[in-house]
């Protein structure tokens, strides 16, 4: 149980362990590890390990008396000390970790991130697409292509006349739709703000292309749409994209 006397440590980087065992000793004073065990309530397998990180940490000193380890915790206001040394420590990591993080960044480049979601409904639609968006910059290019059917109109429409322009707001997009699809309210909203191309040829199924992230999506009841993150398959949708965008008619 964390009682009072020990939160204070706990919210200066104290683990659990580490505040029983420091106010044991503040309130036994120099102590063997018996009566220490029976005062901090730590089990007797973990006393010698917090014990060296508090020794390492210079908040309990050790002494030895007739072979008899003895162990005095360090006065309170010394605590300042640990600070500053963790202040210390934590500039110096900032520092290396600053030289060292284009390379840590390579790492991940070497081996791209590879993964898929997949979300059920309207509600998990608008959330595969702040997943597609997550990381969006002012001048990032979405592509799009979709195929209508007037089935699904009434959802269609109401979801990408608010909810898609709202979560795409400040990124360029592109989109191609099915000829059909040209005197719909979302075509005509589309095209006043960004480009929008029409075809009159079979199209891919609706999907559409945002950095590395491929969203591919299902309208028949429920709704269903799978977020797949990999470079590869991004890529080729942006290869087939290009090729159809040219094909297509304004």
């Amino acid at each position: 149980m964390i009682t009072k006397k020990y939160s204070d440590l706990l919210k200066i980087g104290f683990t659990e362990g580490e505040s029983k065992v420091y106010a044991a000793l503040l309130e036994l004073g120099p102590s063997t590890v018996g009566p220490l065990l029976k005062r901090a309530h730590v089990a007797h397998s973990n006393i010698y390990e917090i014990l060296d990180r508090l020794i390492t940490k210079g908040i309990v000193t050790i002494i030895t008396k007739s072979k008899t380890k003895v162990f005095q915790a360090v006065s309170p206001s010394n605590l300042t000390k640990y600070l500053d040394r963790k202040e210390e420590d934590l500039t110096k990591q900032r520092k290396i970790l600053k030289k060292a993080l284009p390379r840590i960044e390579a790492l991940q480049k070497t081996y791209p991130r590879q993964e898929a979601m997949l979300f059920i409904g309207l509600d998990g639609l608008r959330t595969a697409y702040e997943e597609l968006f997550a990381n969006k910059k002012k001048g990032d290019e979405n592509l799009w292509i979709y195929v209508h059917d007037k089935k699904f109109s009434h959802l269609t429409e109401k979801f990408y006349l608010h909810m898609w322009m709202d979560l795409a707001k400040g990124i360029k997009a592109r989109g191609i739709a099915n000829e059909e699809y040209r005197q719909y309210p979302f075509a005509k909203a589309f095209q006043r703000k960004y480009n929008m191309r029409f075809a009159n040829f079979p199209l891919f199924s609706h999907g559409e292309v945002f950095k590395d992230k491929f969203l591919l999506i299902s309208w028949e009841d429920p709704i269903i749409s799978v977020l797949v993150q990999a470079k590869h398959v991004s890529d080729n949708f942006k290869k087939y994209f290009e090729s159809v965008w040219k094909a297509s008619k304004p």
